[in-house]
């Protein structure tokens, strides 16, 4: 199989270390780093005085900034949000969370780590700021004069930058999309990949992620799933797995659902662990397969910045994925796959 040999030879090549650097990078030097395409840890973080002041970020100076201003919040049964999970009809479907408006008091009382204690979960449910929208920018706020870009998170602003200079220089470009996630050890963000270029910044807590290169995604077996969401049903309150209309397009995703599990991934594959903690920054390149986890009350700031679509990297990404359709993911073994968090 060409792709089994294509990710023994990169592997051969670069093995299965990452690079860590003690301070930012300049954008030349930053340049060369995204040339490479390799994960590096920087012993820096983008958001200055996220560290030096203890009470800066923690859950009191956010309620007491943030007021009663509403935020969107994830909520799962389970803690595994856009992830495959098995349905009330024993099928397997893509699902993502539900959304509720929420104001930012009542969301950091569902975090175990920013309570007193674990009992904060006593509905079962896993709340998880995660939107990934660009919830604190968004690239049209690079593009208006007038800064009219609007955000859920405005009076957090003024202590994020709007983007990485040295990241923006070398890439002659602004970000796509600036995000702020917010939540405990028990959100688990399902493995996947992006066409961005990753600027990661942890403010509190740690975030351990697995990476494998874009070369050992055959490793993940995709397969095709229908989609669904949890919706909270009215009778109940509780959130239950709604299937989508038949019409909604499949959804291309991982079987493999936690690579942290013995033998969940072939002998052949080389999953690079990092962990990223306070005051730690991690670019992560565009086309890398990653599976997070995170460790006590945790928040963070990433940066997307699109990868460049000129040339071959693109074209690589996409062959690397394998061509053609994965096969759909309830006709595999009779369509019983052992599926985490089920």
């Amino acid at each position: 199989m060409a792709l089994r040999w294509l990710s023994q030879e990169y592997h051969d090549l670069n093995g299965s270390q990452f690079d860590v650097l003690e301070k930012f990078p300049t954008p030349l030097e930053f340049s060369r780093l995204v040339h490479i395409g390799r994960p590096v840890l920087i012993r820096d973080s983008a958001i200055s005085n996220s560290t030096e002041d203890t009470h800066i970020w923690s859950s009191s100076w956010i309620i007491d900034k943030m007021g009663h201003r509403k935020i969107s919040v994830a909520i799962t049964p389970n803690g595994r949000a856009d992830a495959v999970t098995s349905g009330p009809d024993g099928k397997l479907y893509f699902v993502e969370p539900h959304t509720e408006q929420m104001d930012v008091a009542s969301f950091l009382e569902t975090l175990s780590s920013a309570a007193t204690d674990d009992s904060a979960h006593t509905d079962g449910e896993v709340h998880y700021l995660q939107s990934q929208n660009g919830n604190l920018f968004k690239s049209r706020y690079f593009d208006l004069t007038d800064g009219e870009d609007p955000s859920e998170f405005e009076p957090l602003r003024e202590f994020i930058p709007s983007e990485v200079p040295w990241c923006s220089d070398a890439l002659d470009r602004s970000p796509d999309a600036v995000n702020l996630w917010i939540g405990d050890h028990k959100s688990v963000t399902s493995v996947h990949s992006d066409p961005y270029e990753n600027i990661y910044t942890v403010i509190r807590g740690s975030k351990q992620f697995t990476l494998l290169p874009p070369t050992e995604g055959w490793c993940l077996k995709e397969r095709r799933y229908p989609h669904a969401e949890y919706v909270r049903a009215p009778a109940t309150g509780q959130l239950e797995l709604v299937p989508s209309p038949p019409e909604t397009p499949l959804v291309r995703w991982s079987s493999v659902t936690d690579l942290c599990v013995p033998g969940a991934l072939p002998p052949e594959a080389h999953p690079v662990h990092i962990t990223v903690n306070a005051g730690e920054t991690l670019y992560l390149p565009a086309g890398w397969w990653h599976y997070v986890r995170q460790e006590g009350y945790t928040v963070a700031v990433n940066y997307w910045y699109d990868m460049e679509g000129r040339g071959m990297s693109w074209v690589w990404l996409n062959f690397l994925r394998g061509a053609g359709n994965p096969p759909l993911g309830n006709e595999e073994d009779g369509g019983s796959v052992k599926c985490a968090g089920k």
